[in-house]
């Protein structure tokens, strides 16, 4: 089969996903035949390095032996089975492991599909949660500005990307929003965690103004990934927690895009040295290779639902392929590989060098900024390096680096005009400095006129 046979064939069936179809009258689709770890092929030979982990889900590399074993094994024993009133071997042991390598005091586990429905759930349990002690009146959320916590009607009510939400909005909840500590706003010379702090101030106020209205603070720990990989300083969240538990306020840590070592460790809310209520995971709990999702919360939220049944107090919330015993092996075999290779400290060598390579970008006359935590680093274009002025976002300058990367044995996909690594795992030093020289390249090409 060829490119182009497949492309027909997909144009006249497929729909897909975050795309003006209309694109593709000009711009090629990229039919993948096969993946080999960092590697996508297509049905005619050519090559990419996956530097966004096909949506930041793929940890290990396509088509990794280990995780491809793990499937193989178990499907011959049991494909899957309804988790309501019946269990299996592959969830509990899943269950167990997460409640050891996540923060203390995360004690039970709700599996759910993806990462939005996983917020749904975390949502739905923090209001559940008051109404069951008797606070009904405790049902609005805070998020933060620039948040995205994903895309069905409640987790994109908590979002805050204008692209995504804004045609919704009539069919969404309202929610209170907090100003992001995003560092890229920083005043000269302020650092970081002066920045968060001083942000944080206004987080205070509303806590203390609006605690009996709220149920819980949502947040994405360090990297606020769709909107646009900006970053921030632990130390927001270190005041967050307190705050949360001073005013009686659940805090929901949406650490679907960055948990699983994306951030420097295997969490991010450990740099911040916190257990949030609800820690949402999906994405790299897998490895990129199923669907599956699960909330980590305390045996206090727990308890809370524990009650005969005629109280109606129970979480009657449900997904037909719940804890689904595929994705647990998978999930189990993506814990090994973490437990045995070493992972988090081979990556500290990994995201040295991605710094390293990039490092001559910060004196180019268009990138106004280099950030970086852990395993993702982000380039930011701007128009005017002085005042930071962005490019508009009708000239689509990062489309400009996509399609030169992939002249360029590269599948770079940046976030308006932010170019990002946020590899797999299994890269190695020596394709990192490739993807460094084209994405510079294409940055080149992008701000040219």
């Amino acid at each position: 089969m060829r490119n182009a046979e497949l492309v027909a064939r997909d144009l006249k069936a497929v729909w897909h996903p975050c795309t003006q179809m209309k694109d593709h009258e000009s711009l090629p689709l990229i039919p993948i035949k096969r993946g080999d770890g960092v590697w996508l092929e297509d049905f005619e030979g050519n090559r990419f390095i996956d530097a966004v982990s096909s949506w930041w889900v793929n940890l290990f590399g396509h088509a990794n032996p280990r995780i491809n074993a793990a499937i193989q094994e178990q499907i011959g024993q049991l494909e899957h089975v309804i988790l309501a009133g019946f269990s299996h071997e592959p969830v509990v042991r899943l269950s167990e492991q997460l409640v050891e390598v996540t923060p203390p005091g995360l004690d039970k586990c709700f599996y759910a599909d993806n990462g939005s429905s996983a917020i749904e759930a975390a949502l739905k349990m923090s209001y559940h949660y008051w109404k069951n002690h008797g606070k009904p009146e405790k049902k609005n959320f805070v998020n933060l500005s620039n948040s995205y916590h994903g895309e069905t009607l409640g987790a994109l009510a908590l979002g805050d990307v204008a692209l995504y939400k804004d045609t919704y909005q009539p069919l969404l909840m309202e929610v209170i929003t907090a100003p992001s500590p995003d560092a890229y706003n920083k005043e000269e010379g302020e650092t970081d965690e002066a920045y968060a702090l001083r942000q944080f101030e206004a987080m205070e106020q509303i806590l203390a103004e609006r605690h009996n209205e709220i149920c819980a603070v949502v947040v994405e720990p360090l990297i606020q990934c769709a909107g646009h990989m900006r970053m921030h300083h632990p130390i927001y969240h270190t005041k967050l927690r307190e705050a949360c538990d001073r005013y009686g306020v659940h805090l929901i840590a949406d650490e679907i895009a960055v948990g699983f070592g994306r951030t420097g460790t295997l969490f991010a809310c450990e740099q911040a040295d916190i257990t949030p209520d609800f820690m949402c995971l999906s994405k790299g709990l897998t490895a990129g290779y199923l669907p599956l999702s699960v909330v980590l919360t305390s045996n206090k939220v727990y308890d809370a639902f524990y009650d005969d049944y005629e109280t109606m107090r129970a979480f009657l919330h449900s997904h037909s392929y719940t804890g689904n015993p595929i994705g647990c092996a998978v999930a189990l075999a993506t814990l090994d590989i973490f437990r045995t290779d070493q992972v988090i400290e081979n990556n500290r060598r990994l995201s040295a060098c991605m710094a390293e390579s990039v490092a001559h970008l910060a004196d180019h006359p268009n990138v106004g900024d280099i950030r970086q935590h852990g395993m993702t680093l982000a380039i930011e274009m701007v128009k005017d390096k002085a005042s930071k002025t962005a490019f508009p976002w009708q000239e689509r300058r990062g489309l400009r680096v996509y399609q030169h990367a992939l002249t360029r044995q590269a599948l770079l996909r940046p976030l308006g005009n932010v170019v990002y690594f946020m590899p797999p795992y299994v890269i190695t030093e020596e394709q990192i400095r490739h993807l460094a020289q084209v994405a510079s390249e294409g940055i080149d090409i992008a701000v040219r006129d």
